[in-house]
């Protein structure tokens, strides 16, 4: 999995609003200087934001910070040739200082200079009020000087929404502000792709440009946590995906998930989320 810089330079718009309505979402694991702030309107499937790994859903608002490594990849059926299916979002994006250098100093302004510094981790806010929905639907049609003042407002109301998540870790995010960040980057991608397979730890000091013991110790420094425990955070990640499908047993999810027995699973699993995989499951299909 590639990681693309999606360069934006060309658009002269301070906020750059768009409906995308396809087949499905582009799989392109991408990340711009720009935020975005995504809300869904069609389809499922599973969000890639840094190191997170979630399903996504209709009426889902994401907020994604500059530079942050991110992806939408709808569910299997999305891809089916006959399939009618559609992926619909509006994708907002805009730079942290759209309205000048100085306008995020002002005491006013103090809620929103926060929400920025916590999308760099990604957002996800929920139980977001209808009306708030439509008013970020209502960017798209909205004339240029509305649509600064009414995302202006967005914006304030999504800084002091009190019911939200931070997706992506905070070691994550620190290693994307290091010097070899386009290195970090790709030990990531690299993880990303081969999660659900045997990966060691030589392999990914190889990738790393660094030997074995050098990179364990540097990349606990990084993310604040062990290789193998980043690892089996993003495999439990995705068998909390496939656990809330409920289209496969446990085991078979242990397989899909990466680990090569069930008792290291349930372990893993359990140390993770603190629930075991089959009281996740009840708690997540009732």
């Amino acid at each position: 999995m590639k990681l693309h810089l999606l360069d934006r330079s060309n658009t002269t718009a301070t906020i750059s609003v768009k409906l995308n309505s396809y087949p499905n979402f582009l799989k392109i694991w991408h990340y711009h200087p720009e935020l975005e702030l995504v809300t869904i309107l069609k389809s499922k499937g599973t969000r890639f934001i840094g190191d997170s790994i979630q399903k996504f859903q209709p009426r889902d608002v994401v907020l994604i910070g500059k530079n942050l490594p991110h992806m939408w990849l709808n569910d299997a059926n999305y891809f089916k040739e006959n399939s009618t299916l559609k992926a619909e979002a509006i994708s907002v994006h805009f730079k942290e200082d759209f309205l000048g250098t100085e306008f995020l100093d002002l005491p006013e302004m103090k809620s929103v200079s926060k929400l920025f510094k916590k999308a760099a981790q990604g957002i996800h806010f929920k139980s977001v009020s209808k009306k708030l929905r439509q008013d970020i639907e209502d960017l798209v049609t909205s004339s240029v000087f509305y649509k600064t003042h009414l995302f202006l407002d967005i914006l304030y109301r999504l800084s002091i929404h009190k019911n939200y998540k931070l997706l992506s870790s905070r070691g994550y995010t620190i290693s994307l502000q290091k010097k070899d960040a386009a290195l970090s980057s790709q030990v990531v991608a690299y993880i990303f792709k081969n999660f659900n397979q045997e990966i060691s730890l030589s392999s990914v000091a190889k990738i790393a440009q660094m030997n074995t013991s050098a990179f364990s110790r540097s990349f606990k420094r990084v993310h604040r946590k062990t290789f193998s425990k980043y690892v089996n955070e993003i495999r439990i990640g995705y068998a909390c995906k496939l656990l809330q499908e409920n289209q496969l047993n446990i085991a078979t999810i242990a397989y899909e998930s990466g680990f090569n027995n069930l008792s290291n699973f349930n372990r893993q699993f359990k140390n993770i989320k603190h629930v075991s995989p089959s009281t996740y499951l009840k708690k997540h299909i009732n």
